[in-house]
This record gives structure tokens, C-alpha cells and sequence, in this order.
């Protein structure tokens, strides 16, 4: 009889950790779609932005709306970022036809990014984001705020790839084989 009440205790132990474990999983779950709606939020957000090209001109986000995008934050002083950039001069040139666009957004000045492309050209659309642009990408899923960072939208403007850190011709060639 000795082992009734142990068994009970057992029982109110198991019952009481199935319990924590039931309230810290939704608290987790409350979390993720907190952080969900969030960056939801700044994907919308980010369509509303425009930025100025080299030539002093506004170029606004909502103009790449409607078809597949790549969008990459880069900057002239950040060596994987001047590394990967031909590649995706590539793949832009493979895939345009598709209807695929791709934005690179400097994280940097526009006298060092006008030096960088006499030296570089690239066929695809350049902007300036400057400084701020670390939170623009911040806003997008780059925790850190490290660069490169690069996030492929759909057609409809959502988020369905993110990449930090240097791109690979694997990261490029997934990418050109989604049917978006």
C-alpha cells in the first residue's frame, strides 16, 4: 500500500510537466505568429518604399510587383557580397525571359557604387538604400544585419526564399527552376 502514494505522485509530477509543456508550447506558438505577422508586415512594407538610383531618380519597390524578384543587399566594401554579384548578373541574363527581375540595393554610398560599376557593369536594376538599407533588410529576416543578404519574392509579393551570406550557383539554379 506503500506504493499508492508514490504512484500518485508520479501521476501529479507526469501530469504537472505535461502541463508546463502544454503552456510553453503555446507560448511559443503565440511567438512565431507574432514574428509571422511581423515580417508579413514588413514584406508589405517594403513595397511601399522607393529608393534613388544613380542618377538621382526614384525607383519604387512596387514597380517589381507582378513578377518573380531577387532582391540583394550588397555593398562595394563587403567582399562576398563584390564576389557573388557576376553570378547574379547570370542569372539575371538567363532568366529574364522568364519574367524573373532582380534589385540590387547598395548598403553603401553612391560614389563608391558608381566607381564599382565603370569597373563592373551590371545589366540588372542598382539602387541606393545607403545605411538605412541594413534595416530594411533587417525588416526582411536578416537578423543579424549582415551582408550579403538576398530574398526572392513570388509574383503575388511574398516572401519565399531568404539567404544570408554568399550565394552559390546551387542557391541561383534552385531559384531559376521554381515555377512562380
Amino acid at each position: 500500500m506503500s506504493d499508492n502514494p508514490m504512484r500518485r505522485r508520479g501521476w501529479l509530477a507526469a501530469a504537472a510537466g505535461f502541463g508546463v509543456m502544454g503552456v510553453a508550447g503555446g507560448l511559443a506558438w503565440q511567438t512565431s505568429q507574432r514574428q509571422a505577422k511581423a515580417l508579413s508586415d514588413a514584406e508589405n512594407q517594403f513595397w511601399l518604399q522607393s529608393f534613388t538610383v544613380l542618377d538621382g531618380a526614384q525607383l519604387t519597390a512596387a514597380a517589381f510587383k507582378g513578377k518573380p524578384l531577387l532582391l540583394n543587399f550588397w555593398a562595394t566594401w563587403c567582399p562576398p557580397c563584390v564576389e557573388e554579384l557576376p553570378a547574379i548578373n547570370a542569372f539575371f541574363n538567363q532568366n529574364k525571359a522568364k519574367g524573373w527581375q532582380v534589385l540590387g540595393l547598395a548598403v553603401d554610398q553612391a560614389g563608391a557604387v558608381r566607381r564599382f560599376l565603370k569597373q563592373t557593369p551590371l545589366d540588372f536594376s542598382i539602387a541606393m538604400a545607403g545605411f538605412p538599407g541594413i534595416d530594411v533588410s533587417k525588416s526582411l529576416g536578416n537578423l543579424t544585419g549582415g551582408l550579403p543578404f538576398t530574398v526572392v519574392f513570388d509574383a503575388a509579393g511574398a516572401v519565399i526564399q531568404r539567404k544570408m551570406g554568399k550565394l552559390n550557383a546551387n542557391d541561383l539554379q534552385v531559384w531559376s527552376d521554381l515555377k512562380i
